[in-house]
Formats: structure tokens, sequence, C-alpha cells
């Protein structure tokens, strides 16, 4: 390697430097070296400070150019010349090069434009991929990889067939607490997801999401409670479901709008009667609640479907998701089932597919059951038959009914799709009309809440 390196300092310096920042990063790595003696290796040789910063592992580590250690509680300029640990990570080493011709970063900063990037030279480039590459190695063998940041370690804890070892040993190389609960999740377009129990609320880390307090239950539905207008609960779906063992196959094409996570979490009461946590089913009428409030306080309202965005946690990731119980380590095999059920209950928040894009099993009480009866692409059954005909010659009806079924009132649900309380009237007589059973009554509402359930479950 010596010999090469010189040969290629004649022809080309920078080439050589470079074959010689790779020999020293090899010894280093053949010694077992630390985090400090690499970040310290990557100062010396760049002749600037070096620093590691890993939120996720918590370190964070910084080297003079001239080896000695001194940490700095002020931010790296997001300029510096910097490398990943690992793609998507949270770990960076930064080289603290200030300007251009290799100016560090304590000397006189002569950019025109101070947020402008450093492009690093060829020899810096080298210094921070073999500086990296070494570091993130050490940390894996000494403090464990970052959260799910390893697909075959999450699938073996999902796995149901894998033995409990297997299962303990990939909890621990994820960070998760074997003596803790977590749940799983289920993205439509994506891999699965563990996070601990509580974490929905907290913001997401890579894909897994540090602990947080515990998302505050709903209890059942309260005429104490005056609904505001539109209120379609993140969770609510139109069906509700415990565990069940069904293939969703969460990960088939398919878009889904990102849900807005700007509105605040609603009253119980709003939700859909009977799809909560064991809220009964009451008659849509307009004395179920005070007209509720518009304006301003009210927030503002959907363009794609009228209907106000549901809410997620920051902790939870974008588009249809199924989220599964809480549950021991050794029994995410279950709650992963229960969440690819959930995903089958969600909806893409468009016009003519109005819906929660969040839901969470443990809030689908005994609708769960309808997962068995109802297999993806199957025929639909009349009622899903009727709704999918009515739909077609009335482009205003989905989101219609999901505002009937999803709120207290029908004042709620007019306010909820911005019509006026007699232009809902005039709608649902027209609705009723082309299903063929009323939707005024308990227990029509309740048919409309199974056909808009079952219309979710039988897409293929």
């Amino acid at each position: 390697m010596k010999e090469l390196a010189g040969r290629l300092t004649a022809l080309d310096p920078d080439a050589g430097a470079a074959v010689r920042v790779i020999a020293y990063f090899d010894r280093l790595a053949e010694s077992r070296a630390g985090v400090e003696a690499l970040v310290r290796g990557a100062a010396v040789l760049a002749g600037c400070p070096a620093r590691l910063v890993d939120p996720e592992r918590r370190v964070h580590v910084r080297v003079e150019a001239d080896g000695t250690r001194r940490d700095t509680e002020a931010p790296p300029d997001p300029a510096w010349p910097s490398a990943a640990l690992s793609p998507g990570g949270a770990g960076v080493l930064w080289l603290e090069r200030g300007g251009p011709g290799g100016l560090p970063a304590t000397g006189q900063d002569t950019r025109s434009d101070p947020a402008e990037p450093v492009a690093p030279s060829v020899v810096e480039a080298v210094i921070l991929e073999r500086a990296a590459g070494a570091v993130r190695l050490v940390l894996d063998r000494t403090r464990g990889r970052a959260p799910a940041d390893d697909p075959a370690l999450v699938e073996t804890l999902l796995d149901a067939t894998a033995p409990e070892q297997a299962r303990l040993h990939a909890a621990r190389r994820l960070g998760l607490d074997p003596a803790a609960q977590a749940r799983a999740l289920a993205p439509l377009n994506g891999r699965p997801r563990v996070i601990p129990a509580g974490a929905e609320t907290a913001p997401l880390v890579g894909p897994t999401a540090v602990e947080a307090p515990a998302r505050p239950r709903t209890g059942p539905t309260s005429r104490a409670a005056a609904p505001r207008p539109a209120a379609v609960h993140g969770t609510a779906s139109s069906g509700s479901a415990a565990a069940t063992t069904a293939q969703p196959r969460p990960d088939r094409p398919g878009g889904a709008a990102p849900a807005r996570t700007d509105e605040p979490a609603r009253p119980a009461a709003q939700a859909a009667p009977g799809l909560r946590t064991g809220a009964g089913t009451h008659p849509v009428t307009e004395q179920a609640a005070p007209r509720p409030r518009t304006g301003p306080a009210a927030g503002p309202a959907s363009a794609a479907t009228g209907l106000r965005p549901a809410p997620r946690g920051p902790g939870l990731p974008a588009g249809r998701l199924g989220v599964g119980p809480a549950v021991p380590v050794l029994e995410l095999p279950r709650s992963w089932a229960e969440a690819r059920t959930a995903l089958r209950f969600t909806a893409e928040g468009t016009p003519q597919d109005p819906g929660p894009q969040v839901v969470h099993a443990e809030e689908l009480g005994g609708i769960a059951l309808l997962a068995d009866l109802v297999a993806p692409g199957s025929e639909p059954p009349p009622d899903v038959r009727a709704l999918e005909a009515a739909a077609a010659n009335a482009p205003w009806l989905p989101a219609t009914l999901h505002a009937v079924a999803s709120t207290g009132s029908l004042r709620a649900a007019a306010a909820g799709i911005n019509v006026h309380h007699s232009t809902l009237q005039d709608r649902l007589t027209h609705a009723e009309h082309l299903l063929g059973w009323p939707l005024r009554t308990p227990q029509g509402r309740l048919r409309l809440q199974l056909a808009l359930a079952m219309h979710r479950l039988a897409r293929p």
C-alpha cells in the first residue's frame, strides 16, 4: 500500500493522499480503535476540527486539529462537509471546514453566502467516508444498532415461528426493553415497524420512536360533550375491529394522502357511535347536539373532502396505517396480525374514499370479525354494491355518507362538509332513494356504517 501510495503521489498527489487515508483507517479498524481515536484521526488528517454527533445513541465527540478533545454545545454548521454514518440515519461525522480553499471553521470565512455548503476536497471526502464507516462499525459493536435500523431484526421479532431467544435478541438489538410493551405498525407502503408502547405521540426518530406519555384513550360517547363540526378522529373507522389473523397485504401498491398533524384531537362524542370504545348507536337527529361552531375558531376543513383532516400522532408515519395493540415483546406477532387487520379498515382520505387514514386495532371492537367474512378482492356484499352504484351516480355521495356515519348529528355532518343543513337533508333523501334503505334512523345508520366498513375490506 505504501509503494502504491508513493507511485500515485508522483502522478496525482490527491490520489496518493487518498490511498494513505484508506490505509490509515484500515490500520485503526484492525487494531479495534475506539470512537474518539477515529474522530481524532479524521481531525488530524483533515487539518481541521472533526465532530461526531449521533443523537440516537447519545454520542457527541469533538476533536481539534491538534488531536485535543474539546466538546462544545454549539450545533454543527449545516454547510460543513459531512458524512452520515448510515443512509437515513441521524448520526453524522462533520469536518469543521468553514470556507473555500480549506479555511478552518475558526478562521475567517470568505464565503459570499455563509449558508453555502462547503464542498470537501477529494482527500476530505475519502476521510469522511472511511472514518464514518469505521465509526459505524464501532458503535454497532459497542452500543448496539440504532432503533429499527435492521429490517431483518424486525422481521424476526414479528415472526411467531422464530425461537423465543431469537426474538428477545432482536428486541434488544432494536433498542426495545424486553420487559416493556410495544406495538407493531403496518403501513400501506413500507416495511413493518415496531415502536414502544406510548411512542405514537412522540416525535419519530428514524423508523421507531422514543418513549413518550401514552396516547390518551377515548371513553364512551358522552352527551355532555358538545361535538364540534366535522370531527373525524384519526383512529376511528366506519367499522371497529379487534384481533384477527387475516392477511391484508400492507405492501400492495397504492397511494395514500398524508394526514395533517396540525389538527387537535376531538372529543369522543364526535366519533361514529358504536365504532369507538364501546359507544352505543344513537339516532341521528337535529337535537343530538348544539349547532357546532363555524368560522376561524373551528379550524380549516380539508379541501379534498370538506371534512377536517384526521389527526395523527407525530410518532406515526404518514399515509394509511394500521396500529397494533400494545403487548409484551414476545407477543408482537399478534400485534402485527391485528395491525394488518386494522390497515384494511383505513381509507385513502380522498373525495371518493373519505375516512380515517390511521386505525388502531384495540379501538375496533367486534366489527373486526367482518375482516374474516369479507376477503380482499372478493365479491362485495349487496349493500356494498348498492353503495358503489349510488356513488357512481352522485360524486358527492361518499363524503356525505362518511360525514353522516362519523359525526354525532346531522348539523355536525352538514358543517363538516360545508353545506347548509337543508342541503344535507335533500342529499340524504336522494341517497336513501339510491341505496334503498333509510339513513336517518338508528338501524339505517348502523347499516350504513357496516356497508362503509365492508366497502374498505373488499378492496383488492
